[in-house]
């Protein structure tokens, strides 16, 4: 009796509460780790490859630990890049309320899940194979079974605690605070078409998904961090799983490259600026935008200075992000100042632009050196230097070939 219950009091592994805690860290950030690195970069998005091995403990282990399945994971964030902030986004916290995400967002994974439609249409290139079929998906539920039966083996009674963790994890952090906060408050890097926020610059307790406005501005980079000081621990591991032969990035944004003291326009230029065209509306927000802001901030009297307060944000919106509110600080901030309302109306005219990346390569040309040829005749100086930086984009020759 004694025995008995001296290991429900300290299972197997006999850990102290310091190691418990430990030991509930330590499988919880393996569970991040298989939705970041397998069910989101690999499954979802394509931009990481695995080795089969490793593909294979990440859906065993989110078996135990979730009873996700990888087809309906992957479908329903595919689904959600296609139609994020609509009325079809599973999971918009702009649409359905940040509260419904942020509390109830697994239980709105589970009802996409449960549209057959959703699976067929964006569930292409998943898992298909017997374990797949016949006990991941067939017995999802079967496997977190199995993981309490573990945990109160390995740890005893407070094993029970442990394994309540790890059932929440996942729904409360992945489903609730990155679909629902990552797409409602943070900072935004680039100006993506939709309200996706960075919620940290460290991207260390959710293995890198707080980094998700840079996400979604590049949906097929291996890499979430994009600035020099954001860190995002899942690109840690996937180069320590490259340095042991276990995985392979396949994309980390896009290639360009700048060549300083080319002047010329030329079709390389125009394709290098379209590919990297949210970093260049960045740079235009920081470099155009910014300092002028700051110059009739400085000119303008004490009644009018809170106009200009959050005038860069203001004025570098994505536009389909813009309400009403946000509508009629531009029309004063533009009719304050003649300058932002050039700069403003160039930003507009530059982004236009991008459309054209559906014709031909001399029209898409042609726009963006009619739109250079625009923003050098206004005089502005630092319109005119970043012109200059424009054409010094190219397209890096191992890129090109």
């Amino acid at each position: 009796m004694d025995v008995i219950l001296g290991w429900l009091s300290d299972g197997l592994l006999g850990l102290s509460w310091v190691g418990v805690v430990i030991f509930a860290l330590a499988v919880t950030h393996v569970t991040i780790l298989c939705v970041t690195l397998f069910l989101h970069r690999h499954a979802a998005h394509r931009a990481l490859d695995l080795h089969p091995a490793l593909q294979h403990f990440f859906r065993f282990w989110l078996w135990l630990t979730t009873g996700m399945v990888t087809k309906e994971w992957a479908a329903i964030h595919r689904k959600h890049h296609a139609t994020c902030e609509t009325e079809d986004d599973p999971h918009s916290p702009q649409i359905m309320g940040i509260r419904n995400i942020l509390f109830r967002g697994a239980e709105a994974y589970r009802a996409e899940a449960a549209r057959a439609e959703t699976l067929q249409r964006y569930g292409a290139g998943l898992p298909d194979d017997w374990m797949e079929r016949n006990v991941y998906t067939r017995h999802s539920a079967m496997g977190i079974v199995v993981m309490l039966v573990l945990n109160v083996a390995l740890l005893g009674v407070i094993g029970i605690t442990v394994w309540a963790v790890q059932m929440a994890w996942i729904p409360f952090f992945a489903a609730g605070v990155i679909n629902g906060i990552g797409h409602y408050w943070g900072y935004r890097n680039f100006e993506c078409p939709d309200a996706a926020t960075n919620i940290s610059p460290w991207g260390i307790f959710i293995g890198g998904e707080e980094l998700h406005n840079n996400h979604h501005t590049y949906p097929n980079s291996a890499k979430f961090s994009q600035q020099p000081w954001e860190f995002d621990v899942g690109w840690l591991w996937i180069r320590i799983l490259q340095g042991l032969g276990l995985a392979k990035a396949r994309s980390i944004g896009p290639v360009v490259e700048r060549i300083p003291g080319k002047q010329t326009m030329d079709s390389d230029t125009a394709w290098a600026v379209l590919n990297d065209r949210f970093r260049v509306m960045a740079k235009y927000a920081e470099d155009v935008v910014a300092p002028l802001v700051e110059q009739e901030y400085q000119r303008a009297d004490e009644a009018t200075r809170n106009l200009f307060k959050k005038a860069k944000k203001t004025l570098c919106r994505e536009e389909s992000l813009v309400d009403d509110a946000g509508r009629q600080n531009i029309a004063a901030l533009v009719g304050h100042s003649a300058q932002l309302k050039q700069i403003y109306e160039l930003r507009l005219a530059l982004q236009e632009v991008w459309n054209k990346r559906a014709s031909n390569a001399d029209e898409l040309l042609g726009a963006l050196r009619q739109w250079c040829i625009d923003a050098e005749a206004t005089g502005i100086q630092v319109l005119g230097d970043f012109v200059d930086e424009l054409k010094s984009y190219s397209i890096p020759r191992m890129a090109a070939v």
